[in-house]
């Protein structure tokens, strides 16, 4: 006569008899009903415990056999059918066991998961190295220190508000010990703590859609804080003049770093995606660069002659990358030459300190003073596209724009090239 698997109690006898079939089955428990162990085609055992909720059938793991014997996995079970009997909702219980997470912890998963590149920007895209390291020095500096022992379900509005006046005020600041033989120099301040809170509303948008944090608003909503105001340096002529000057003389000292600001200021890139540039992406018959990782991910630019004679004329140091560091290994960063050939110019100190971004700006406005139009300059600065066409099927710049960045390009390069005082643009 046939017998029902649930007519035998589950032992270690039986688990261990257990032959694995092609397809994973179970072996269910007379003793205690819904408890089972599921035997999976790799031999894998997991002990599980199957109850209804309302008139819903669940089925929650408990643990592999093995870790759990069949008694620890029993006991489990049981409790499992008890919560049950009382109303409770194992599967809610779950979530809030999740929640009772510490925001550390959170932090960890976030990073863990920034560095594998899972995690979007607002592209669709997977955040940057630089941009990883950026957010993790913020989580190191202000987030985890001030907020980082708090449990999830705990993290009010009140606790973030708190935080965002901790770091306006400065308490995170100081030095702290950064790359090899080197220093972070953190100052805190209100600028730092907008930028800072933004980053946890990330965090905490990318937790909530994963079900780590309780559900309903954002504690990061309707946060008081200081976003500073827009940052619009523009070089005028005779400060274009003056770093011409010391670029042409940094070209002794540091000749790839002074030719990559060059760059810069003839194209309006940004700083990484000129440090970044790769041979394969210098289209000199098409008069642009195919940039294949960008702010927008894939770009098309068109750069002007002067551009393009800098580019030519750069020796080959490496097989792929156009500013090789020192080890040959990665892309040079430069942001600390960049930041000397300012000095030497005397683009530093206080409203007039300026750095490659502020390049972009001017680029930018040079293009709007020659009268081109928002969409324009957009394009010439590789904005991100908007609608299929543009996005999907444009493949070069047509000519009214490569004709935009010649004449860009050779008035920025002339400012450049020019005696203070002598050119206007």
């Amino acid at each position: 006569m046939h017998r029902s698997p649930q007519a035998n109690p589950l032992t270690k006898r039986r688990l261990d008899a257990a032959v694995p079939r092609e397809k994973d089955y179970f072996l269910w428990c007379s003793r205690t009903r819904g408890f089972g162990c599921r035997v999976y085609p790799s031999s894998k055992r997991m002990f599980v415990v199957q109850v209804r909720f309302g008139h819903e059938q669940q089925r929650h793991k408990i643990g592999p056999y093995g870790p759990f014997t069949v008694e620890q996995a029993r006991l489990r079970a049981e409790q499992v059918i008890r919560d049950i009997a009382d109303g409770k909702n194992p599967r809610q219980l779950k979530i809030t066991e999740r929640q009772a997470i510490t925001v550390s912890e959170l932090l960890d998963r976030y990073i863990e998961a920034s560095r594998a590149a899972l995690v979007m920007t607002r592209f669709g895209r997977p955040k940057r190295p630089g941009t990883v390291v950026i957010d993790e020095g913020r989580i190191e500096r202000h987030i985890r220190p001030l907020i980082g022992s708090a449990r999830l379900k705990d993290v009010t509005q009140a606790t973030v508000q708190r935080m965002v006046d901790d770091i306006g005020r400065g308490t995170t600041a100081g030095i702290f010990r950064g790359r090899p033989r080197g220093k972070a120099v953190v100052k805190g301040g209100p600028k730092t703590a907008g930028r800072t809170v933004e980053l946890l509303g990330g965090i905490w948008s990318w937790a909530a859609r994963r079900g780590l944090v309780p559900p309903g608003q954002s504690p990061v909503k309707g946060i008081e804080r200081s976003r500073g105001d827009a940052r619009d340096r523009i070089l005028n002529p005779n400060e274009l003049a003056a770093l011409g000057r010391a670029i042409r003389n940094a070209e002794t000292t540091a000749p790839a770093a002074a030719r990559a600001l060059r760059l810069i200021a003839l194209t309006g890139l940004r700083r990484q995606e000129a440090t970044a540039l790769e041979w394969s992406e210098i289209d000199h018959v098409g008069s642009c660069l195919r940039l294949q990782k960008s702010k927008t991910g894939k770009s098309i630019r068109p750069i002007g002659p002067p551009a393009l004679a800098l580019l030519r004329a750069l020796p080959r140091a490496h097989e792929r990358l156009v500013f090789p560091n020192r080890t040959a290994e990665a892309p040079s960063d430069f942001k600390k030459r960049f930041g000397e050939i300012f000095d030497a110019a005397g683009l530093s100190a206080g409203q007039a300190r300026a750095r490659s971004h502020d390049l972009r700006r001017t680029f930018a406005s040079v293009a709007a003073d020659l009268e081109y139009s928002d969409a324009t300059i957009g394009e010439l600065l590789g904005h991100a596209r908007r609608g299929v066409t543009r996005k999907h099927y444009i493949r070069r710049p047509d000519t009214a724009l490569i004709a935009a960045a010649e004449k860009v390009s050779a008035t920025i390069s002339g400012a450049l090239d020019s005696v203070i005082g002598e050119v206007v643009i």
